[in-house]
């Protein structure tokens, strides 16, 4: 055997160097990776082959401070596995250790890249070179006459110096496993970098997930490579448009840095990114990529992600592309995992692929489980963007139609006016307002899929104004209806819907004078697309109304309306109807008179229980507006009961600070001031005020108006009111 730094093995036009740097040349070497000949060798397997290294390594101080202890420790026997998404930054971890091992550890550093085959085999056999393998063993293994992975690992065992052994890119643990490339050695220690996490490609390792990186980290990394384009705050506020993701962050960078017509700042990029469907997000992000990367690139936003799915493809999990693409008409956001399991899916997928599917996602890092409960998967925003942009044109209407479906199943539906099976809307929001701008972004999407988006946008405004949270219900409504609009007709029925909804948003936001405005708006809509005794329009008069009697004191106007509605509804649904039944609660509520009427409201009461039960919120509102009537005409032991009651149920329903159980509580104040029992009336303002003073603020009027009745409850307890309290 020829020694290690002195011999020469040469074979079919490569040179093999058995020491020092290994520079290999290639004759005959044209394309990349997969389209190389067999045996095709590596520049160097002393040198990391990665791509744009960062200026400095943000964050990952605990990752490497463990790595670099193993390494001084002297640990052998062991493989450590650094999993995570594409464009985490793996390589780059791996390349720090990979100069910390060879400069400060005095350790011979291997690289290898295993993207494939082909470029593992050749990298190991340049690994094995390198450890001093001869001339005629190297060719047996590369003829087959001698097992290629044992050679390596003989010369790897067998080496007069310490190693660090990178392999790189180990995407298909198949590739190492088939061969038995990937072992352990008492002269060294290995580092595998792969996006594929699954736990049992990899017995004994040690496995380090690398993930996004801390807003902070990410800020400075746009920082150091364009120092000059803005400030660390701007940098913040791109780092998180773009999910913080390390590629990402690099290409934005490289893209600032250089610029040479018309150079951009921070603040110019950013707005750019949000700038919707105008500018395409993934394009931008790859025009920052180094001149001279190819359409595979790994170091590309708009194709790093195919690798894995190509991967999957060729292991037989082609579903794992379309359910990719279906979570891409959504948000990064955590996504319940039962959406996944609703009928709709069997539009796209078929339903018991679904499990496999999102298990090669998983193993492949393309999306991650989040515990619950609920329990969620999240995928990142950047990825979802890019399989969105890569998705086939003709794929894109089912895609759409079969998430509006999954999604619109777990919404409440707004042909009933309340369920106590509703859930929580909050973590549907992110993924209907997605869905939303996908919904625009995908031009193929047809009318009946566009109506669907749409309808989960109506159902996720209501389930929010449901519970109380206004804000969020007008802001989806106004977002859906600019985007619906540009697809749909401003008279399209579930347009007006979504329109009706932000109008009752804005009278709970005390924002009057808009509110009228946009009823008023939908009502001459309503009245001229269906008719002025048509569900929609008469749905406009009773949103209009509690607008023109507790905000701009036009009652009799009102009063007119909710007649109308009462008629209009009892005609076409009944006087039973739910639809009905809320429009009959509103009129007791404005029209009680000096005298109580014997009938109105006991008839109202008997409907609602009858129909959608007691302790419904129908019922609740019509309990409270009947204790409303008793009270104003002089029945207050009668009704103290009664109110406190539907206080009660409205806590146990909705809790202390929901605006239904304020308005009841504020109102079983009143009554029992009425009746002297004034230190309780005083607790219950008190309640009252400090909840909206911190819900709604306070500038909106119903917080006025709750410090000035509780100023009044004060005065007539004889309460000291120089404490500030209005």
């Amino acid at each position: 055997m020829i020694g290690p730094t002195e011999g020469r093995a040469a074979d079919n036009g490569r040179v093999y160097q058995s020491g020092g740097d290994q520079h290999i040349t290639e004759h005959h070497h044209h394309g990349d990776a997969r389209t190389a000949a067999p045996g095709t060798a590596p520049d160097s397997v002393r040198r990391p082959a990665v791509g744009r290294t960062p200026v400095v390594l943000r964050d990952r101080v605990e990752l490497l401070g463990r790595l670099r202890t193993a390494l001084e420790d002297g640990r052998t026997h062991q493989v450590y596995v650094l999993h995570g998404l594409g464009g985490c930054g793996k390589t780059a971890v791996a390349s720090e250790i990979f100069r910390s091992a060879t400069a400060e550890g005095r350790r011979t550093g291997l690289w290898v890249n295993a993207s494939d085959l082909t470029s593992l085999r050749a990298g190991m056999l340049a690994v094995a070179a390198d450890r001093g393998a001869g001339e005629g063993e190297l060719t047996a293994a590369r003829s087959g006459l001698r097992a290629a992975a044992d050679l390596v690992w003989d010369r790897l065992d067998r080496s007069d110096q310490p190693w660090l052994l990178v392999i790189d890119n180990a995407d298909d643990p198949a590739v190492l496993r088939d061969g038995s490339w990937l072992r352990t050695s008492p002269r060294g220690t290995t580092l595998v970098t792969t996006r594929q996490v699954a736990a049992h490609w990899w017995p004994g390792a040690e496995l380090h997930h690398v993930g996004v990186l801390p807003r902070e980290d990410a800020a400075r990394v746009l920082c150091d490579l364009a120092p000059e384009s803005g400030t660390v705050e701007e940098a913040a506020e791109i780092a998180d448009r773009l999910g913080r993701l390390p590629l990402a962050l690099t290409l934005a960078g490289g893209y600032l840095a250089h610029q040479v017509i018309d150079p951009w700042s921070m603040a110019e990029y950013g707005r750019a990114l949000d700038r919707g469907p105008e500018v395409d997000a993934i394009e931008l992000l790859d025009q920052g990529a180094e001149y001279g990367s190819d359409h595979n690139s790994r170091h590309l936003a708009s194709s790093t992600w195919e690798l894995s799915l190509d991967a999957l493809r060729t292991h037989g999990l082609p579903e794992a592309t379309t359910l990719i693409q279906l979570l891409a008409c959504w948000s990064h956001d955590p996504l319940p995992l039962h959406l996944l399991a609703g009928a709709g899916i069997g539009a796209v997928l078929p339903r018991p692929r679904v499990e496999l599917a999102l298990r090669g996602l998983l193993d492949h890092s393309l999306t991650r489980l989040v515990p619950g409960p609920p329990r969620c998967v999240r995928t990142h925003g950047v990825l979802l963007d890019s399989i969105a942009r890569g998705t086939p044109g003709e794929h894109r209407d089912a895609l759409l139609g079969a998430a509006a479906e999954l999604l619109g199943a777990v919404l409440p539906d707004v042909t009933r006016p309340w369920a106590r099976e509703d859930p929580p809307p909050a973590p549907f929001a992110p993924h209907t307002r997605a869905l939303l701008r996908r919904a625009v972004q995908w031009t193929e999407a047809g009318p009946a899929t566009v109506t669907r988006v749409l309808d989960c946008a109506l159902r996720l405004v209501v389930a929010l104004h449901r519970a109380g949270d206004y804000a969020s219900a007008l802001s989806v409504a106004q977002d859906a209806v600019t985007r619906g609009t540009r697809l749909l007709d401003a008279s399209h029925p579930v347009v007006i819907a979504i329109r009706q909804r932000g109008g009752r948003a804005l009278y709970r936001l005390g924002r009057y004078e808009e509110a009228e405005a946009s009823h008023r708006l939908a009502l001459a809509d309503c009245t001229a697309a269906f008719g002025a005794d048509a569900v929609e329009t008469l749905e406009s008069c009773v949103g209009l109304s509690p607008v023109l009697v507790w905000g701009l004191g036009r009652k009799a106007e009102a009063v007119s309306l909710l007649r109308r509605a009462v008629a209009g509804r009892t005609a076409a649904l009944g006087a039973a109807h739910p639809s009905t039944l809320i429009a009959r609660t509103y009129l007791l509520e404005f029209t009680v008179g000096p005298e109580l009427d014997p009938v109105t409201g006991p008839e109202l009461l008997a409907d609602c229980r009858s129909m959608v039960g007691p302790g419904h919120p129908i019922t609740l509102a019509a309990e409270l507006n009947h204790g409303f009537a008793l009270i104003t005409t002089g029945h207050q032991r009668q009704a103290l009961p009664l109110v406190r009651g539907v206080v009660a149920a409205l806590e146990r329903a909705y809790g202390p600070d929901h605006p239904k159980t304020l308005a009841a509580r504020s109102l079983l104040s009143r009554v029992l001031a009425e009746l002297d029992l004034l230190e309780e009336a005083v607790a219950q303002a008190e309640l009252v005020a400090d909840a909206r003073a911190r819900v709604l603020g306070p500038e909106h009027p119903w917080t006025a108006w709750s410090l000035e009745r509780l100023a009044e409850r004060r005065r007539a307890a004889g309460q000291d009111l120089d404490d500030g309290t209005p």
